[in-house]
C-alpha cells in the first residue's frame, strides 16, 4: 500500500450558514425542537424563513467542511468532496474552505437549485437550532468522486447528513468501496438523531459490514443508533461492533473506546457559551488529527475538547484563533 497523500479526505455537505440570535419564543413560533436540525424543501421556505432572521452572519460551514478545516488549521493534509451550485454563495464556499489549506477541486454545479445554506438561530444559553436548504449539495453524483484522491487518503471521512438525499447517497457508497479497495480507514458521523430516525438501518448495517473503522456520536445519536436508553448499554454494544467509537457528551466530556480500551476527557471550561455550532465538528478534527499523527486516544480526545471548547466561545464553526498555538499551550 502507498503512503497517503491526505491524512482525511471528507465527503459531506456543502454549505454557507447564516447566523443570527433568537429568542427562545422565536425557535418555539417558528415550530423547530430547540436545538435540533430541520430540513428545508424549498427555496421558497428557505427565502421566507430568511427574511425573518434578525442581523446575520455569513460563515462557510457543513458539518464535515468544518471537521477538515479544523484539522487543517491544526496541520493535517486534508481535501473535501462536496457539492456547490455556480452562485455567489458557492465561490464563497470554495474561497473560505481552500483558504484554510484544504484541497478542494469538485466541478461546480449549474442551474437551479442554489448552493445550500443552513439558517441557524441562536439563543442566549449559546444553543444553536438550525434550519438547512440542502440546495445542490444533495445532488453530489457519483461522477464528481475523485478516486485517486479517495484512494490517497489515510481516512475517508463522511457525513451523515449527506446520506439522507439519494444521489449523495449512492456516492458515499462507492467511496466507501474505493477506500477500502486501497485499504484506508473509514470514520463516520452519525450527525443528528433525526439522519439515524431515517436511515438507522442503513448504518447499522456499514457497521455490521465491518465498514466503518471510526465511529462519531453524541450521546443522543449514541442511543438513538443502539435502540436503547442506558448509554452504559449503548457504548457497550455499539463499541463491540467498531474498532474505534468516540462519544461526545457536552458538558460530560467525551470518551473513546478502541477494541476494549476506554480513554475519558472531561468538558475544557470556557468562561461563556456563546455558540455550540460546530462543536462537534471541531471535537471530530481535533481526534482525527490525533490519531493521524499516532496520538493516544487520551490525547486526541483531549485535542478534541480543546479545539471544541475554543468553537463554543465564539459565534460560527470555523476557528478564530492559531490552533496550533492552542494546542501547543494546551497539551504541550
Amino acid at each position: 500500500m502507498t503512503a497517503p497523500i491526505h491524512d482525511v479526505v471528507a465527503i459531506g455537505n456543502a454549505i454557507v450558514d447564516v447566523l443570527a440570535s433568537a429568542e427562545d419564543s422565536f425557535i418555539e413560533e417558528i415550530g423547530v425542537a430547540k436545538g435540533s436540525m430541520q430540513l428545508i424543501f424549498s427555496a421558497e421556505d428557505a427565502d421566507a424563513l430568511y427574511d425573518r432572521m434578525g442581523p446575520g452572519r455569513e460563515i462557510s460551514g457543513g458539518s464535515a467542511g468544518n471537521s477538515v478545516a479544523g484539522m487543517a488549521a491544526l496541520g493535517s493534509r486534508c481535501a473535501f468532496i462536496g457539492q456547490v451550485a455556480d452562485d455567489q454563495l458557492g465561490a464563497v464556499f470554495a474561497h473560505d474552505l481552500r483558504a484554510t489549506g484544504v484541497d478542494f477541486d469538485t466541478e461546480v454545479r449549474s442551474g437551479s437549485p442554489s448552493t445550500a445554506r443552513c439558517l441557524i438561530f441562536v439563543t442566549p444559553d449559546g444553543q444553536r437550532t438550525m434550519n438547512t436548504f440542502l440546495g445542490a449539495s444533495q445532488f453530489l453524483p457519483e461522477k464528481a468522486l475523485d478516486r485517486d484522491l479517495i484512494a490517497g487518503g489515510a481516512i475517508l471521512y463522511l457525513e451523515g447528513y449527506l446520506w439522507d438525499p439519494e444521489e449523495p447517497r449512492q456516492a458515499m457508497r462507492a467511496a466507501i468501496d474505493i477506500a477500502r479497495g486501497a485499504g484506508r480507514k473509514v470514520a463516520f458521523t452519525l450527525s443528528d438523531v433525526f439522519c439515524i430516525n431515517r436511515h438507522g438501518g442503513d448504518f447499522r448495517i456499514l457497521i455490521g459490514d465491518g465498514l466503518i473503522d471510526i465511529l462519531f456520536a453524541n450521546e443522543n445519536e449514541l442511543l438513538a443508533l443502539a435502540e436503547v436508553d442506558d448509554f452504559e448499554a449503548a457504548v457497550a454494544k455499539i463499541s463491540a461492533q467498531v474498532p474505534v467509537l468516540v462519544v461526545t457528551r457536552s458538558e460530560k466530556g467525551a470518551i473513546a473506546i478502541s477494541n476494549g480500551t476506554r480513554a475519558e476527557v472531561p468538558a475544557e471550561p470556557i468562561e461563556k457559551v456563546v455558540d455550540t455550532t460546530g462543536a462537534g465538528d471541531l471535537f471530530a478534527a481535533g481526534f482525527l488529527h490525533g490519531q493521524a499523527q499516532g496520538w493516544t486516544l487520551d490525547k486526541s480526545l483531549k485535542l478534541g475538547a480543546v479545539c471544541a471548547a475554543e468553537i463554543i466561545s465564539h459565534y460560527g464553526a470555523r476557528p478564530e484563533v492559531d490552533l496550533k498555538a492552542l494546542a501547543a499551550a494546551k497539551l504541550g
